[in-house]
């Protein structure tokens, strides 16, 4: 097998090792998770000619792995591990080993066409790492909010506006870190830009599509809706026809959308039109306000492919 032949690296990640397999070579290796074994593999891919690195997300465990080869300039690609285990099972392995994933993880990337990570990748998992803190504080400030209308002693309401004031100093600085983090990138400034040009569709709104779905405006409509969880799932077999309801996805993601929703209800005179015309034709609300968050996501990727801003549809 000559070095210049482009390989593909399946990476099965675990909290304290890397298990690798590159394809067609066939060699494999264990590397730990963590700097010094991130830059072992580094060597140990020295004079390879990497076409991608295929791996699945495993919460905290790959965050390290996926930054320190973004900024190496690897190109990655991150699959989602349900489709890899159909992979799996479509060509027969049914043993399920951390050696084994590796080289299903190598040859599933090698057969298909998998979108790799941009090049502001980097950057876009600082801004995740921001959004995941800022929402943990805004869940914080609706406990203590809640928690408040319970006390009467002066000395535990002043201490509780005192915690509330220091969680909103703590949003604030993290909105800040993510604009700054923003302006640095002048692709993601550019998409940004785009997003907030829908009326309805906030800076904290915008922030959330393109850090969770930094897929859009690169995969089709449908698939958007689906990857967001916003999209009705078909239950039939013969002549049972059972009721569609959303499942799945980015449930963070539909959390983001609910209330740009509404206010897209009353400011945006096209999503108005879907909710009014769904709800005149006897849809309950909530039916209506899925398909409105449903239509800000398709109306999204519709614009950043063709990387338009938002405009009236004409009377």
């Amino acid at each position: 097998m000559t070095a210049s032949m482009p390989q593909t690296l399946g990476v099965d990640i675990s909290k304290e090792k890397l298990d690798v397999h590159l394809h067609p070579e066939g060699s494999g290796a264990s590397f730990h998770n963590d700097r010094k074994g991130f830059s072992m593999l580094i060597k140990w891919l020295a004079g390879r000619v990497i076409a991608r690195i295929v791996y699945e997300p495993t919460g905290a465990y790959h965050r390290g792995f996926e930054r320190r080869f973004l900024e190496a300039g690897f190109p990655l690609a991150k699959v989602n591990p349900r489709q890899a285990r159909r992979f799996a099972e479509a060509i027969g392995t049914l043993a399920k080993t951390d050696r084994v994933d590796a080289e299903l993880l190598a040859r599933f990337g090698a057969m298909f066409e998998l979108r790799l990570l941009t090049d502001s990748g980097a950057i876009l998992l600082t801004m995740k790492d921001l959004l995941v803190a800022r929402r943990a504080l805004v869940k914080d400030r609706t406990a203590a909010r809640n928690r408040d209308h319970q006390r009467s002693l002066p000395l535990l309401k002043a201490q509780a506006a005192e915690r509330l004031r220091q969680i909103e100093r703590q949003i604030d600085a993290i909105d800040q870190a993510l604009r700054e983090q923003l302006e640095s990138d002048t692709a993601l400034r550019a998409r940004f830009d785009i997003l907030v040009s829908i009326p309805g569709l906030g800076e904290a709104t915008a922030f959330a599509l393109l850090i969770d779905m930094p897929e859009l405006g690169h995969i089709e409509n449908k698939c958007a809706a689906s990857l967001a969880g916003l999209a009705p799932m078909a239950r039939e077999s013969g002549q049972w026809r059972g009721k569609r309801f959303i499942r799945g996805g980015r449930p963070e993601l539909r959390h983001a959308l609910f209330m740009p929703a509404l206010v897209a209800i009353r400011s945006n005179p096209d999503l108005r039109a879907v909710y009014e015309n769904l709800t005149a034709m006897g849809k309950p609300a909530k039916i209506a306000l899925i398909a409105v968050m449903r239509r800000m996501v398709v109306l999204s990727n519709a614009l950043l492919r063709k990387q338009s801003h938002w405009r009236p549809n004409p009377a």
